[in-house]
């Protein structure tokens, strides 16, 4: 499955990053500009400078910047990373529609952003026997050909975790976590507990009250994103 970007890309190279969500690029006629950087993550393994980084001409007078940054080379230039936090729920959203995921085609799509338990899920999803609701999280980091989250420490990750476990507990509810890696060099995920003990603690207790772990890659080329495999998710400690 397939999703082109709606834009045309500019190549550039990386030069600095001011704050989490501004970074300053140089494009290959030499123009310094500013564009807005989607995903607020640390990204220290990828925004290094003289790393090629695509952007976005974005025509619109009321933004701040009229750039923005698409996806980077990843660490070894081999393949390109996403750095859009917002394609994933767009990408499953489709997917999830057209049944491109296998393990959740038992489902049929019903809701994105259901509200429930006092909490805002990605989806609510259906099959004969119940609901499930399903929290889609963004992956970049990556090593060796494994990925890692969270890449900062994620208090509100944690949250949604620990909801999620309660409400499986519970029993009227299925649920499940879906890692969308934005990358395609990566064979597993596993939670990064040397940078965040307190998230891979709560999502080893998710999985041991049955809460589902799933994880896709993608593969980002500079014509658009394509869903990729399914991988697994590994909690044990190795």
């Amino acid at each position: 499955m397939f999703m082109p970007y709606r834009d045309r890309l500019y190549k550039a190279r990386f030069v600095e990053r001011p704050n989490r969500f501004i970074i300053q690029a140089r494009k290959e006629d030499g123009e310094t500009v500013t564009a807005h950087l989607p995903d607020p993550g640390r990204l220290i393994e990828l925004l290094i400078p003289g790393r090629g980084i695509w952007l976005r001409y974005v025509d619109n007078p009321n933004r701040k910047t009229q750039w923005s940054a698409v996806l980077c080379e990843s660490e070894d230039a081999r393949v390109y990373v996403s750095l859009d936090t917002t394609l994933p729920n767009r990408l499953i959203t489709k997917a999830l529609k057209d049944r491109q995921i296998d393990r959740l085609k038992a489902y049929h799509y019903v809701r994105a952003e259901y509200a429930f338990a006092g909490a805002r899920w990605d989806f609510l999803l259906e099959n004969k026997a119940r609901p499930l609701l399903l929290e889609v999280k963004s992956v970049t980091l990556a090593e060796n050909g494994t990925a890692y989250f969270p890449d900062a420490v994620t208090a509100r990750g944690t949250k949604h975790v620990q909801k999620l476990t309660s409400i499986q507990k519970e029993g009227h509810y299925d649920t499940a976590v879906l890692f969308v890696v934005q990358r395609g060099d990566v064979s597993s995920v596993w939670p990064a507990v040397h940078i965040d003990p307190t998230f891979s603690s709560a999502l080893q207790l998710a999985a041991d009250t049955g809460v589902e772990l799933l994880a896709v890659t993608t593969d980002v080329s500079l014509e658009g994103v394509t869903l990729g495999s399914d991988i697994p998710v590994q909690i044990a400690s190795a």
